[in-house]
């Protein structure tokens, strides 16, 4: 997967994407991460990205011109562009599916208040929210949705397998986890999981799921029920 980030900020607000299981995957090649400076776009002297919004209200708003230069000149291929907004449809595992089996992605990370909705007239922008609440940065909303993206590539993780425990993948989730030693503080580990038999052990981890996200998540319950 080859994906673009294009930002205010330099390529060193994107350090987590260089750390750990997603360096990896770059590493590998799995994964292709190119990072364009918004400013670089800009259409005076002073690299002016941003202006005052129509009708009056605080904050900034990203001007339509850098960012029109800007797709137009890296997406000269077919590409998906991500749009991490409050407005957005929530990311969820369904939405982290779709956005694996594209080949590019190209991620607009606003800031302020956000860009010019004529960009979102112009382009096919899909919008994605990480929660019902407002943050700094739609960096830092890409960073979250990239790496929820790219675990999910066949070969980022060291077993293919491990992203298919993860908390959503199949709608319930993650079972509670224990490693050595054996107790701890006198908290001792089930005994099912000392059995070594396998099937007792994956009935016990699908009955421990099915109970944290009853408790936990009565929504994804429901809609794990309703999927049954």
């Amino acid at each position: 997967m080859k994906v673009d980030i294009l930002s205010i900020f330099g390529e060193s607000y994107f350090a987590p994407l260089r750390e750990s299981i997603l360096k990896k995957a770059q590493d590998k090649g799995v994964v292709e991460i190119t990072y364009h400076n918004l400013r670089d776009y800009a259409c005076d002297p002073h690299r002016t990205v941003d202006d005052r919004p129509y009708g009056g209200g605080p904050g900034m708003v990203f001007k339509p011109e850098p960012l029109y230069r800007a797709i137009t000149d890296i997406c000269k291929e077919a590409c998906l562009i991500v749009y991490p907004s409050p407005r957005g449809e929530l990311l969820s595992q369904n939405v982290i599916d779709d956005l694996r089996k594209e080949s590019r992605l190209f991620f607009i990370c606003g800031h302020y208040e956000g860009i010019d909705d004529r960009i979102a007239q112009l382009f096919a922008l899909r919008e994605i929210s990480i929660g019902d609440y407002v943050i700094t940065s739609g960096a830092l909303a890409s960073m979250v949705i990239l790496d929820a993206v790219i675990r999910q590539i066949p070969g980022a993780l060291g077993s293919d397998e491990s992203a298919k425990c993860d908390s959503f993948y199949a709608g319930l989730l993650d079972y509670p986890s224990y490693t050595r030693p054996a107790e701890f503080m006198g908290l001792k580990v089930p005994d099912v999981l000392l059995s070594g038999n396998h099937e007792e052990i994956a009935q016990w981890r699908l009955n421990q799921s099915e109970n944290i996200t009853k408790k936990n998540r009565p929504d994804l319950w429901i809609k794990y029920n309703d999927g049954k």
